[in-house]
């Protein structure tokens, strides 16, 4: 009678029910080695040069991180990887927010990967100034290209970099090129001033824009069209085909009005329906006549030692920005002359000059 009442009691404890086994055991044992101790420089670097996406992502996320125990690592697998870099052709890709950039890559770089070559596509996310967070979600937008196994995606936050570009994605490129990708796409926020710095690490720019936005009389404007080695008019299909075939019309009287490139090469203005993959062979067609006029001419080697003098400076730029932020009397005197502007006791320009004058 006892026990019957036990059995019956509400604080019993009844026996659970048995889970299906359902995980898949391949992830189990991913999940497992990836608890393992995380691999050598060396080790990472020669997975690298084998082509190992895994390894990359791993070496890429070490160069992005901020800690310092993250710095030497990258720095040395920087080293390693650099004399087996600078053979692929970099392309930037920029435009504004809904022109279509995503499914155009994704378009592009099938057509690529059809002609042989191996693509790394390198997307700057927008982060949060308020959350620092993130969406990227630039795979989860590539859903056929991302599955190519000569496809490599990689989004990254653009975190606080002036013009939205990743603060590390010149290094990452470098990476990219000794795993063996030959053809670099870098895909901007397409916000701000992204498409300068962009300008600075690519060696042809891709320009998108949309017919009937008011990109026409936009497009006008110098800077952005200076930069620009070709203008694509995307989504040119259906009742915007006239709309965009205008619009190609008013691009290339523009491009008229400017001097001529000192790579001497002549930008074009195409039209393109990366939904319906209509005028992406043509597009590629005009890179590789570009690639070969400045192949020819010099210019092409001269713009990557100019690169290298950019990146130079940015480098050592950063590098001061960094290591005056970390000393520790900066530190507190920052702290000091931001409540002396809140009380108004100073102004932000005589603040920073106190800190600037702050010994090193």
């Amino acid at each position: 009678m006892a026990d019957t009442q036990k059995n019956n009691s509400a604080l019993n404890e009844k026996k659970g029910v048995q889970q299906p086994q359902t995980l898949n055991t391949k992830v189990a044992e991913r999940h497992k080695s990836l608890k393992k101790k995380n691999p050598s420089v060396s080790q990472l670097v020669s997975k690298i040069l084998n082509q190992n996406q895994t390894a990359l992502s791993q070496a890429i996320t070490i160069i992005e991180s901020t800690a310092k125990k993250h710095q030497k690592q990258a720095k040395e697998i920087i080293e390693q990887c650099l004399p087996h870099a600078n053979k692929s052709i970099r392309i930037g890709i920029t435009g504004v927010p809904g022109v279509g950039k995503s499914t155009f890559i994704e378009s592009f770089g099938s057509l690529l990967i059809a002609n042989g070559k191996k693509v790394a596509v390198l997307t700057v996310d927008p982060s949060s100034s308020i959350s620092g967070g993130s969406i990227l979600g630039d795979k989860t937008r590539m859903e056929e290209l991302v599955k190519a196994p000569n496809a490599f995606i990689r989004p990254s936050a653009s975190g606080d970099t002036l013009g939205g570009v990743a603060r590390k994605t010149r290094e990452t490129i470098i990476l990219c090129e000794a795993a063996g990708f030959n053809v670099i796409l870098i895909e901007t926020v397409g916000v701000g001033q992204s498409e300068t710095a962009v300008h600075s690490m690519t060696d042809f720019f891709l320009l998108l824009k949309l017919a009937g936005a008011g990109d026409e009389l936009q497009g006008i404007k110098r800077g952005i069209m200076e930069m620009a080695d070709s203008i694509i008019i995307n989504k040119a299909d259906g009742d915007n085909l006239k709309a965009a075939k205008m619009a190609k019309n008013e691009f290339n009287r523009a491009l008229h009005l400017y001097p001529a490139k000192e790579s001497g090469w002549a930008p074009k203005t195409l039209l393109s329906s990366a939904l319906k993959n209509e005028g992406i062979s043509e597009i590629w067609e005009v890179v590789s006549n570009y690639f070969e006029t400045v192949k020819s001419n010099g210019y092409f080697q001269y713009k990557r030692k100019e690169q290298n003098k950019f990146w130079l400076m940015q480098t050592v730029e950063s590098r001061l920005k960094s290591e005056f932020y970390a000393n520790p009397s900066v530190k507190i005197e920052l702290q000091k002359q931001l409540k002396a502007i809140d009380e108004n006791k100073t102004t932000p320009f005589a603040a920073a000059e106190k800190l600037l004058s702050i010994p090193k």
